[in-house]
């Protein structure tokens, strides 16, 4: 078992973006000596909370992140496993538990579509990204000289996500992975309101997914 805490702070192109502070936390019970070979992974988000789900997008974002740079991984888009599995992975079905993956395999068509696709790990996410403490006021009006805004705008993004790591063979939990990453963004305004956002959501999927690719790949 392996324990890791990294901190970024990402300020890319200052006069674009504004800054975001990133720490992710990693936890490995066992991790893959040479890669996952030619089984496939996939990548699920968890959407049981009320006030809060999972965005499709960031997702996404991490498998992208994943397969672009290993190809040699395959990962199984969410949508397309979610309909070669409906309706057992829906929110109110989904597996809760490694363990919670024996009951579904007794249905033959669950087996079949696992066997298929040559699942050897799933990825539960769960987290989202969400705005808060918006401040400043922003005025926009049409004059004889034409159309223009005026004021400032700040707001932040606190994002927090963690990554759970099944294997199916093993039907157990073998690495937990978790993240958060906040920032600023500015909304000034003198005639053209220009937003200078903190890629708050990007941090987070490019911070976690560089620690997947550390358990997943054999590259890394």
């Amino acid at each position: 078992m392996s324990l890791q805490r990294l901190a970024i702070a990402a300020c890319l192109l200052p006069w674009l973006t504004a800054c975001v502070n990133s720490t992710v936390d990693q936890m490995v019970f066992n991790t893959p000596g040479a890669g996952i070979g030619d089984a496939s992974v996939v990548i699920l988000g968890r959407r049981h909370a009320s006030d809060y789900e999972t965005e499709p997008e960031f997702i996404r974002c991490v498998g992208s992140h994943i397969s672009s740079r290993d190809k040699s991984i395959s990962v199984i888009g969410e949508q397309e496993f979610l309909n070669a599995l409906y309706p057992w992975f829906e929110p109110r079905t989904a597996p809760l538990r490694p363990t919670d993956l024996a009951r579904l395999l007794e249905h033959r068509d669950v087996a079949r579509a696992f066997t298929t696709m040559q699942t050897r790990y799933m990825i539960w996410i769960d987290g989202s990204t969400v705005r808060n403490d918006s401040a400043g006021s922003m005025t926009c009006g049409i004059g004889p000289g034409g159309a223009g805004c005026f004021g400032f705008g700040t707001w932040s993004n606190d994002a927090n996500y963690e990554a759970t790591i099944w294997d199916f063979s093993k039907r157990a939990e073998v690495g937990r992975i978790s993240t958060t990453a906040s920032g600023q963004s500015y909304m000034p305004a003198v005639v053209v309101p220009i937003p200078i956002i903190a890629p708050v959501q990007g941090t987070a999927c490019d911070s976690i997914g560089d620690q997947l690719l550390e358990f997943l790949s054999a590259e890394y």
